[in-house]
Order: structure tokens, then C-alpha cells, then sequence
């Protein structure tokens, strides 16, 4: 059975996620994809996990556009979610995406390798 803080971030997720295509307009926030939101258990904090393409400069500049456009994004949120209290906001960046390529690239190399080796023994 889901908890009430499970709902509630399933729920951010989607609003976010609309949000930040139709709504926030801040040219620092380029392509932004929301991967997760957290919430504490008495709802009064979201933290709010991101990726993003481009450079660490412009991962930082991501950051900084959606923390300026926090404000909007609780308010707009708290407008569809209809809560009593809004939860407060944290962005924070997710490279777990980067992470998994990265790993992948490892293990397409060691299959190359593997490959090689078995080739040049023949």
C-alpha cells in the first residue's frame, strides 16, 4: 500500500514535468528531464532530482535557472495539488543517468577487448 508521501511525489513529478515544458520560461532551463522526487514523511519537503544534457557550466546554469523559478513552480504546484501546505522545494542534480553510461561504455570495452583476444587466438 502506497504511503501518502509516495502519491504526493508521483504527483510533483507530473506537475513539474508539465510545468517545466509549458511554464517556466527561464532560458537557463534548457532540456531538463525530472528523474525522481522525494518527499519527507510529513510532506513539508520535495526534493526534486533533474538531468540534464550539456556541459558542467551549463548543469550549473540549469540549476540556478530552476532554483530562481522555485517560487513559481510551489506556487503552481500547490494550485493543482490543492494542499493545505505546499512542501518546500530543493533541486538537486541526478547523475545517475551519466553514471550508468558511463559504466556501459566500460563493459562495451571489455567486450571489444574479449572479442579481440578470442579473434587473435584463433
Amino acid at each position: 500500500m502506497y504511503k501518502r508521501s509516495e502519491k504526493v511525489s508521483e504527483a510533483i513529478h507530473e506537475e513539474v514535468s508539465k510545468l517545466l515544458i509549458k511554464g517556466v520560461k527561464d532560458p537557463r532551463v534548457g532540456f531538463v528531464t525530472i528523474t525522481g522526487v522525494k518527499m519527507t514523511d510529513d510532506l513539508r519537503l520535495a526534493t526534486i532530482y533533474f538531468s540534464s544534457i550539456g556541459t558542467e557550466e551549463e548543469k550549473k546554469d540549469t540549476e540556478t535557472g530552476l532554483n530562481s523559478a522555485k517560487g513559481f513552480i510551489r506556487r503552481e504546484v500547490g494550485k493543482v495539488l490543492k494542499m493545505r501546505f505546499v512542501p518546500d522545494i530543493i533541486f538537486r542534480y541526478d547523475a545517475a543517468i551519466e553514471y550508468g553510461n558511463h559504466i556501459e561504455n566500460i563493459l562495451k570495452q571489455i567486450h571489444d577487448t574479449d572479442e579481440n583476444n578470442a579473434e587473435e587466438n584463433q
